[in-house]
């Protein structure tokens, strides 16, 4: 299992705290020392009109700096939006193939359904995105490979054209699909394209499940998308390894990832109970749109805080505005098999977890909520001499 770094481009309350200008910065710091440490993948998300939760707006510019500021590092979109409102999918295509030159052939090509927020942003339908998902996933391979390129989707006609340039690898970058459900999970597989998901809190039985069924569905794939199969699946996960527990709990590591999941409803325009649904292992997370409005309070006005499940219930009072201690919110997250905080020995233990359930790559979220630069640092050049090797 290869260790990566997974990406938000993310600080709580950044103007308060540096701002972007100093984000950016300490990003592609971080970039720099996953190379030298031996990481296999820089993935980096693309999000709109997300304050603090995610400035990477333009994650291909940012992946561009960070590739000419690397040697060894991969450099991964997890990825593009494919709604063709937000990328058309000749713009994806081109722009892809300049980041494999200026990376010299580095780059993971991942692409996203995206969610409700952003669909409202771009007013587009999850019918829509449904579709262009799986058109855009077809073109691109076609736009890379071609010559001369045409398309006759019922989304786009266009015929003899010469899409330049094309990419570094052969037969083109891999492909991937951001994947939070079965049904997505079988479609990925359905088309030949590797997985890049996410636990969350939610519990690894029912990522299990869904890799069983991702391989079962890639295992009978004769007509890949691609020009080539990518038979592989990264999750990412909060990570954040110290000396002790003591000094992991002293970062803000778990309350930052808390903050991470409590904002993302908000953040995604999802209903809550999705979310504690998807705890309890019952279903998707980011699967459904959000009934209430965009501009509903955050904080409820009433409503029972207490829940059978610790997680939910630790939710609940953080969304009600309770301040909750690190070494609290600490000893209900340490339960988690796919929240991995603490020392190197627990960080080892529940890393090995994701390998024993089929993970090729594990997406280590290590830049979160309050987490300062130099305990993201700290967190990475641990993992970097104590665990890749391990897991190499």
């Amino acid at each position: 299992m290869k260790l990566d770094i997974f990406s938000e481009i993310q600080k709580r309350d950044c103007d308060a705290n540096g701002g972007f200008a100093q984000l950016l910065q300490e990003s592609i710091a971080q970039a720099k020392l996953a190379d030298k440490l031996g990481y296999g993948c820089w993935w980096e998300v693309e999000h709109h009109c997300t304050p603090d939760f995610s400035y990477s707006s333009s994650p291909e510019l940012i992946l561009a700096a960070i590739a000419l500021a690397t040697k060894r590092l991969r450099v991964g979109h997890a990825g593009i939006l494919v709604p063709f409102k937000i990328n058309h999918p000749l713009r994806a295509a081109e722009r892809v193939a300049v980041l494999d030159h200026l990376s010299a052939g580095r780059v993971e090509a991942g692409l996203a359904k995206s969610g409700g927020k952003e669909w409202e942003t771009f007013e587009i339908t999850e019918a829509q995105a449904s579709e262009e998902l799986v058109a855009a996933t077809r073109l691109l391979p076609s736009a890379w490979c071609d010559e001369p390129f045409e398309s006759n989707t019922e989304r786009w006609h266009v015929c003899n054209r010469s899409v330049q340039p094309k990419p570094v690898q052969r037969p083109h970058p891999p492909l991937w699909h951001t994947c939070s459900s079965p049904p997505s999970f079988q479609r990925a597989g359905e088309l030949g394209v590797g997985v890049l998901a996410t636990t969350l809190f939610a519990p690894l039985d029912a990522l299990a499940s869904m890799i069983k069924g991702y391989r079962t569905a890639i295992a009978q794939c004769t007509q890949p998308a691609g020009r080539s199969i990518n038979n592989q699946v990264g999750v990412f996960t909060f990570v954040h390894a110290a000396r002790s527990a003591k000094a992991a709990i002293a970062s803000g590591a778990p309350r930052s990832a808390l903050w991470y999941v409590s904002s993302a409803p908000r953040v995604f325009n999802v209903a809550r109970e999705i979310f504690y649904q998807a705890i309890r292992g019952q279903t998707d997370p980011r699967s459904r749109l959000s009934t209430a409005a965009l501009g509903a309070a955050e904080r409820p006005v009433d409503g029972d805080l207490t829940d059978s499940n610790p997680v939910i219930a630790l939710m609940k009072r953080d969304f009600a505005g309770e301040e909750i201690s690190n070494e609290e919110i600490y000893e209900v997250l340490r339960d988690l098999d796919s929240v991995i905080i603490g020392d190197v020995e627990t960080c080892r233990n529940k890393m090995a977890n994701f390998k024993d359930i089929g993970v090729d790559r594990l997406m280590c979220l290590m830049q979160m909520g309050e987490v300062p630069h130099k305990a993201v640092l700290s967190s990475m050049r641990l993992v970097g001499s104590e665990l890749i090797p391990h897991f190499a």
